[in-house]
């Protein structure tokens, strides 16, 4: 019977083109819940998979600091973030979130006729 070896999974390691990369920032922004520390660790996987050397030199940041900024141990500051995300090569964006179904108000599905008082 042969042994089973396991290995950590490395999401840096699947993300090969700029289009998975903008997807899996994507999908962590929209799972993040506001949790800044979740996304830089997003952008930190991303930087590796790019080269973390390559992506400090772009953003104008040392190696060391980038790692620690994109640990997801701490939130980095916001100008850091924009910093890897053009060193990236990505851009953010703003959007309108779907609108959810809420059904008719209580103001409009009630609404009374005034009688007058002769």
């Amino acid at each position: 019977m042969s042994k089973t070896t396991t290995t950590r999974y490395d999401v840096a390691e699947h993300l090969r083109t700029p289009e998975e990369m903008a997807a899996y920032l994507e999908a962590c922004l929209e799972e993040a819940d506001g949790d800044a520390a979740f996304i830089a660790k997003a952008l930190g996987d991303i930087a590796r998979a790019k080269g973390m050397a390559q992506v400090a030199k772009d953003a104008g940041l040392s190696r060391e600091s980038l790692y620690k900024a994109l640990s997801g141990e701490r939130s980095p500051d916001f100008d850091t973030i924009l910093k890897v995300i053009g060193a990236l090569g990505l851009k953010l964006h703003a959007e309108v979130p779907r609108a959810r179904f809420r059904g008719p108000t209580s103001r409009s599905s009630s609404r009374t006729t005034k009688r007058r008082v002769a």
